[in-house]
């Protein structure tokens, strides 16, 4: 396996949230490295990352609800977007 040079990451996907309709005692992968072809959910490319500095966070839900989660990746409440992306120079 090829591995990816820790420089430049997180990688930012967007520089706004998504909203996911959240089901109830599903676990939800958020990526952490912004490396994911999935997102805003995890694929394991952080397993790539050289010293694999970064791991998916993982969620669940008691009930369906609308949850933003983050893209920009620099959010201080992982894997929930708390409007960082609206500091930041994309």
């Amino acid at each position: 396996m090829d591995s990816i040079p820790n420089e430049g990451l997180p990688k930012m996907a967007a520089c706004e949230p998504v909203g996911i309709i959240v089901e109830p005692g599903k676990v939800y992968s958020w990526c952490s490295c912004g490396l994911t072809e999935k997102g805003p959910f995890c694929d394991n490319n952080h397993r790539k990352v050289e010293g694999t500095p970064f791991r998916s966070v993982k969620v669940m839900f008691d009930k369906t609800a609308e949850i933003w989660f983050c893209q920009c990746r620099q959010t201080k409440t992982p894997p929930f977007c708390d409007e960082t992306h609206k500091t930041l120079n994309p």
